[in-house]
C-alpha cells in the first residue's frame, strides 16, 4: 500500500482528495497548519475530514516537522499555500514565505530523500490574461490592459487597432504573464518542484487548477473562490459584489474532478515532468454564475451588484484548453455545472457564514488596489 501525504490537506481539496484516495486503498497522511482565515481561530480536525487520514498539524516552513511527516512517505501532493489574488497584493511577505520558500524547504527535504512522486497544486492565475485571437485569427499571448482603458470602463482587451480581442481557450503552452503576487508564487512553487524534481530524479506533475467548487470551501475565507464568496453573501442576505461589468469569463470545475485528475497524474507514468489544465473545458461569465447560485438557494430576489471597478491584479477571460490533460491523463471531467451547484446549494443549506467581504473590499480600497 502507497503511502501518500498531502501537505495543506486538511482544507476544500485536499479533504476531498484523502476521500478519494482511501477509497481506493491508499494510506493517507495530511500535513496542514489549520490557518485560521481557513479553519477558524480554534484551529481543530475539520469534521469533514476522513477518520482514517492521520492529521500531523505543523508549518511546512517547519523544516524539522516536516521531515518526520515525510517518514516512510512514497508520494506527496504538495498543497500548502496562501491562496488569494487580492490579499497576496498586500501581504506580500506572508504570501512569498508560505508559498515561495515553504516548497523551498519541501524540496530541499526531498533532494535528501526522493520519493516515488510529486504532484504539486499550481494554478491557473500563471497564465495572467488567457490566450485571445483577433479578427483576423492571429494569436496574442501577453495581453494587458491600460490603467487609462479601465478607468473609463473599457474592459475588453484591445489590439493595436484598438480593436476588441476574441478570448478562446488557454493551452499549457502559453507565456506566462504574472499579474499578481499569487500567481508569482504559483509559478515559483511549480518550477521549483518541477527543476528539483527533474535534477533528483523524482517524477514531478504540475496541475494548473482552475476555479475549483464544491462542499466545504471556507465561507468565512473573503479570498477564497468567487462561488464561495457569493455563497457567503447570500447567506448573509447580502447581494453579491462583482467587479468591472461582470462579464469577465472564468473555467469552473468541481472538485471531485479535480480530485479525479490528481489521482491519474499520480497513477500515470505519463505524465512525469509535465504541466497539464485541470478544469472543466466551459466558460462561464461572473455575472451569470452569480444568478444561477441565487436561484440555487432561492436568493433571486438579491440582485449582485456590479460596481463597475477593477482590483489590481484581476485579469478579463482566462479558460481552459485540457486536451492535453484528456490525451495524455486520460482525464474528462464528468460533473456538470448544474450538478455541482445543486450539490453545493444542498451543502450550504446547512452551513453559517461570516460574510467578511466588505472587511476585505475596504482593505483593497485603502491600499489603492481598486481603479
Amino acid at each position: 500500500m502507497k503511502k501518500i501525504l498531502i501537505t495543506g490537506g486538511a482544507g476544500f481539496i485536499g479533504s476531498h482528495l484523502c476521500d478519494e484516495l482511501i477509497a481506493k486503498g491508499y494510506d493517507v497522511t495530511v500535513y496542514d497548519n489549520l490557518l485560521p482565515q481557513v479553519h477558524g481561530h480554534q484551529a481543530q480536525r475539520p469534521d469533514y475530514l476522513n477518520k482514517k487520514v492521520r492529521l500531523i498539524i505543523g508549518d511546512v516552513r517547519d523544516k524539522d516537522h516536516l521531515k518526520d511527516a515525510l517518514q516512510d512517505i512514497d508520494v506527496v501532493f504538495h498543497f500548502a499555500a496562501r491562496v488569494g489574488v487580492g490579499q497576496s497584493m498586500y501581504e506580500i511577505n506572508e504570501y512569498t514565505d508560505v508559498n515561495n520558500r515553504g516548497t523551498a524547504v519541501l524540496m530541499e527535504l526531498l533532494a535528501e530523500k526522493p520519493i516515488q512522486k510529486l504532484i504539486v497544486a499550481s494554478s491557473m492565475s500563471i497564465y495572467g490574461e488567457g490566450l485571445y485571437v483577433s479578427e483576423n485569427g492571429e494569436r496574442h499571448c501577453n495581453i494587458s490592459r491600460t490603467k487609462e482603458q479601465l478607468k473609463n470602463g473599457h474592459w475588453e482587451p484591445l489590439d493595436k487597432e484598438n480593436q476588441i480581442l476574441i478570448p478562446i481557450p488557454t493551452p499549457e503552452d502559453k507565456t506566462p504573464d504574472l499579474a499578481s503576487v499569487y500567481a508569482l508564487s504559483k509559478y515559483d512553487q511549480e518550477k521549483l518542484c518541477l527543476i528539483t524534481g527533474q535534477a533528483y530524479h523524482i517524477p514531478t506533475v504540475a496541475l494548473r487548477f482552475f476555479n475549483v467548487y464544491g462542499t466545504r470551501q471556507a465561507l468565512s475565507n473573503p479570498y477564497t473562490g468567487v462561488l464561495a464568496i457569493f455563497a457567503s453573501r447570500y447567506l448573509n442576505n447580502k447581494a453579491p459584489m462583482i467587479f468591472e461589468d461582470g462579464l469577465q469569463e472564468r473555467d469552473f470545475i468541481h472538485v471531485k474532478d479535480v480530485c479525479k485528475a490528481c489521482i491519474l497524474a499520480m497513477e500515470k507514468p505519463e505524465a512525469t515532468h509535465q504541466v497539464f489544465n485541470i478544469g472543466s473545458g466551459h466558460k462561464y461569465n461572473v455575472r451569470e454564475i452569480a444568478l444561477q447560485m441565487a436561484e440555487a438557494l432561492d436568493k433571486a430576489h438579491i440582485m449582485p451588484i456590479i460596481n463597475g471597478k477593477y482590483r489590481v491584479g484581476d485579469i478579463r477571460h482566462c479558460f481552459a484548453d485540457i486536451q492535453k490533460a484528456k490525451t495524455v491523463l486520460g482525464f474528462t471531467p464528468s460533473v456538470s455545472f448544474k450538478y455541482g451547484l445543486q450539490e453545493l446549494a444542498a451543502w450550504l443549506e446547512e452551513q453559517v457564514a461570516i460574510d467578511e467581504v466588505d472587511k476585505a473590499t475596504l482593505e483593497l480600497e485603502t491600499r489603492g488596489l481598486t481603479v
